[in-house]
C-alpha cells in the first residue's frame, strides 16, 4: 500500500471509540510525512487528552460535528450535544496543539428561522473555525423525516440562508471553493479535493467505499459482518462496479463542475452556455457555476458531455 497523502477517519462518531485502541489502528497507515489527517469528533466526546493521544501519531485537523448553535434545532436534529459543548470542543481542539479544524453545520432544519440560521453563521465565525461545511437538510427515502412531510425544508428558505451563509463566510475570509464548502486560503481540505478530482482512494470499515482505476468499490454494511470477514481472512468488500471511460470522465465533470475551478468551456454546447448564462460563467478557458447556478447545480449537470 503506497504511504497515504490525505487520511479521514470519519463514518460516524470514531471519537466514541477508546482512544488507545484507535491509535494503534491508525499508526498502523502507512503515510506521508506532509499528509492531511483528520478525525471526525461529535462535541460530546472530544476532550484534549484525547487529541493529544491522536496527535501523536500524526492526526492534524479535526472535523466538528457542530450542526446549528441552537438548542431547539438541535433537538430537530435529533443531536445530544448542546452548544456550549461545541465551545468547549474548539477549546480542548486547541489545547491539544491542533490549528485546523472544520465545523459541520445544516440549515433546513424544522423550526430552524433564518435568524437562527444567522447566529448559527455568526457562531461559527467567532470560534474561528478555518473551514466550513454548510449542508442544506435533505429527506432520505425510509427515514422517519421522510414520512413527516410537514418537516420538510422549503426550497425557496433554503436558497435564503445558502445566501445568508455564503455572504457571511466570505466576508470573513472564508471563501468557498466548492458548493457547500468554505475555508480561510490554504485550509481547503485535501482529502474530499480527491473525490472532487476523480482519484483514487482506499476504504476500511464497514460501509466504507473505494476508488482506483475506475474500479469502485464498497463493504459489507455491518460491523459485526465486517470484523467476522476480517478475522477469517475473507474479503469485506460487499460488491463492486467497473466505469468505463465515459462514465470516469463524466463524473469527473460532475464533482469538478461543483468546484471554484469548474470544467473546460467544451464540457457544454455553446447553445447551453447561453440558455444557462444566469448559473454559469466564463472564467478564461473554463465555465464556473455563479451563485444562482450552485443552487441549481443538477441543472447544470445535466447537460454536461464527456
Amino acid at each position: 500500500m503506497p504511504a497515504a497523502s490525505t487520511i479521514f477517519v470519519g463514518g460516524g462518531t470514531p471519537s466514541l471509540v477508546d482512544p488507545q485502541a484507535l491509535v494503534a489502528v491508525l499508526d498502523a497507515i502507512p503515510r506521508r510525512d506532509d499528509a492531511e489527517f483528520t478525525i471526525e469528533c461529535n462535541p460530546d466526546d472530544v476532550t484534549a487528552e484525547m487529541l493529544r493521544a491522536f496527535r501523536s501519531i500524526g492526526v492534524n485537523r479535526v472535523s466538528l460535528g457542530m450542526q446549528s448553535s441552537r438548542e431547539h434545532v438541535l433537538l430537530s436534529l435529533g443531536r445530544t450535544h448542546t452548544p456550549a459543548n461545541v465551545q468547549r470542543a474548539v477549546d480542548a481542539i486547541a489545547e491539544a496543539g491542533i490549528d485546523n479544524f472544520n465545523v459541520d453545520v445544516i440549515y433546513g432544519g424544522a423550526g430552524e428561522s433564518l435568524e437562527d440560521w444567522s447566529a448559527t453563521i455568526d457562531s461559527v465565525i467567532t470560534l474561528g473555525a478555518p473551514h466550513v461545511s454548510a449542508y442544506g437538510l435533505t429527506v432520505e427515502n425510509g427515514t422517519a423525516l421522510a414520512e413527516q412531510p410537514d418537516r420538510h425544508p422549503d426550497d425557496d428558505d433554503q436558497a435564503d440562508k445558502y445566501d445568508l451563509a455564503d455572504d457571511a463566510l466570505s466576508a470573513s475570509g472564508r471563501l468557498n471553493y466548492e458548493i457547500s464548502n468554505w475555508a480561510l486560503p490554504g485550509r481547503e481540505c485535501r482529502h474530499n479535493a480527491v473525490y472532487w478530482s476523480g482519484g483514487d482512494y482506499a476504504g476500511f470499515g464497514s460501509a466504507a467505499h473505494a476508488h482506483r482505476d475506475g474500479r469502485r468499490s464498497w463493504n459489507v454494511r455491518t460491523p459485526d459482518r465486517y470484523i467476522e470477514l476480517i478475522e477469517s481472512g475473507e474479503s469485506a468488500e460487499s460488491s463492486h462496479e467497473s466505469l468505463d471511460n465515459r462514465t470516469r470522465r463524466l463524473e469527473r465533470l460532475q464533482l469538478q463542475l461543483r468546484t471554484r475551478d469548474g470544467v473546460p468551456a467544451s464540457a457544454l454546447a455553446h447553445s447551453d452556455i447561453e440558455e444557462l448564462s444566469e448559473l454559469v460563467q466564463p472564467r478564461g478557458e473554463r465555465l464556473v457555476l455563479t451563485r444562482a447556478g450552485r443552487l441549481l447545480a443538477n441543472e447544470v449537470s445535466l447537460r454536461l458531455r464527456a
